[in-house]
């Protein structure tokens, strides 16, 4: 069995530049990722099989075009078949929620089935398929901090600390199209220069505005995370609706939790660090 973790990704600053003529975004992009995340388990065997377990499971339930069996069925387009696999998605991230759930698991997909077939993680046909498969799944198939532009998939490695993070997610589910449709198409710069950090602090995110104007319950969460303790910084991830708390102190960032969890019990609250 091989077990590949899909962590979530986070957007700590988000520039939408442009509309392109084929219909994408161009972007300027810091994406980072957290420890924690979803769980993808291929074993081969003697037929393919696809299941999705955990949390999050429902969210996913019929979908008939998931993007693990995509990056399946595209790696061996690539590369031929191979033996049969059985899949397991272990699901613990929200659904349509800006952290890039559902490129992770794509991105875990490729880098198992490459494990398997003995081909390099960096080998350049992979990261085509990633490409090919969604504009964030090249940054979650590298899976360290980047600098991502174009449509996010032109790639420039950077670091940052291992800061501790909060995520907060209200429970709703925010669509991508609805909010970039929603961007008032102003280029308002690009990233700031300078460290990733730097980048995160000076930057901002270009959807937020729409995102919160569809989902108003966005603005209870920033506001939330905006008022804890220690925090250096609360925006939203990607076309959200989840959002993030960067932290100097560990302990700091387990108050904000524990405050969120007892004002908000039913909203997703995840505690971990940057990688």
């Amino acid at each position: 069995m091989i077990v590949e973790p899909a962590p979530a990704k986070l957007n700590l600053a988000l520039h939408v530049r442009a509309r392109r003529d084929d219909g994408y975004h161009e972007l300027e992009t810091l994406f980072v990722f957290v420890r924690d995340g979803d769980t993808v388990r291929l074993t081969p065997g003697t037929r393919d099989g696809f299941a999705i377990v955990g949390p999050f499971a429902a969210g996913l339930s019929g979908e008939g075009d998931n993007l693990v069996t995509r990056a399946r069925d595209a790696f061996r387009g690539a590369f031929g078949a191979g033996q049969p696999l059985s899949i397991v998605l272990d699901k613990h991230l929200p659904v349509a929620s800006g952290i890039g759930g559902g490129s992770a698991d794509a991105a875990a997909t490729l880098r198992g089935m490459a494990q398997i077939a003995g081909i390099a993680p960096d080998e350049r046909e992979l990261m085509a398929i990633a490409a090919a498969l969604g504009s964030d799944v090249p940054a979650c198939l590298a899976g360290r901090t980047m600098i991502g532009r174009g449509r996010g998939e032109r790639l420039t490695p950077v670091e940052i600390p291992a800061l501790p993070v909060l995520l907060v997610n209200p429970g709703v589910a925010v669509s991508t199209a609805a909010v970039f449709a929603a961007w008032d198409r102003t280029d308002r710069g690009p990233l700031p220069q300078g460290n990733a950090l730097a980048i995160a602090l000076g930057g901002r995110n270009d959807l937020e505005p729409p995102a919160r104007a569809l989902a108003p319950a966005i603005d209870t969460v920033l506001a939330m995370l905006g008022d804890a303790r220690g925090v250096r910084l609360a925006r939203m991830s990607g076309s959200g609706a989840t959002c993030f708390a960067l932290f100097d102190r560990a302990e700091d960032c387990a108050a904000a939790a524990q405050a969120v969890r007892m004002a908000r019990p039913d909203w997703w609250c995840l505690e971990t660090a940057l990688a």
